[in-house]
């Protein structure tokens, strides 16, 4: 079964990786690191979810996965508005498409819980 969220969150993070080998090779590793670990964090998170005990873990986990997706476009913001960093605008533009599946996911969950 195909699912928006898991699918994007894939494709984010392989964008992620390739952009972070791009940054090492202008040896950009500080941010590299971060991007790295925030941007391929999202889709853990989000398939941690998709194996959650309750509803309440469920809505735990895509939280932390919008947290981490934030993160990604801090870092990202950063390297567009600095003039040594190479950009890549088409990832910013995924991570955004990836941030509305899940903030709709999360608002959905939370919202399908208080009428429980």
């Amino acid at each position: 079964m195909k699912n928006p969220a898991v699918d994007k969150s894939i494709e984010v993070a392989l964008l992620i990786i390739e952009y972070c080998d791009v940054l090492q090779a202008e040896r950009k590793y500080v941010i590299s690191r971060q991007l790295l670990k925030s941007g391929t964090s999202i889709g853990a998170n989000v398939h941690e979810a998709q194996n959650a005990e309750s509803k309440a873990d469920f809505i735990h986990k895509m939280k932390i996965a919008t947290k981490e997706l934030e993160e990604t476009k801090y870092w990202l913001i950063l390297c567009e508005k600095s003039e040594t960093y190479p950009t890549h605008f088409d990832l910013r533009k995924k991570v955004n498409e990836l941030g509305l599946i899940l903030y709709k996911i999360l608002s959905t969950s939370i919202k399908s819980r208080k009428q429980n």
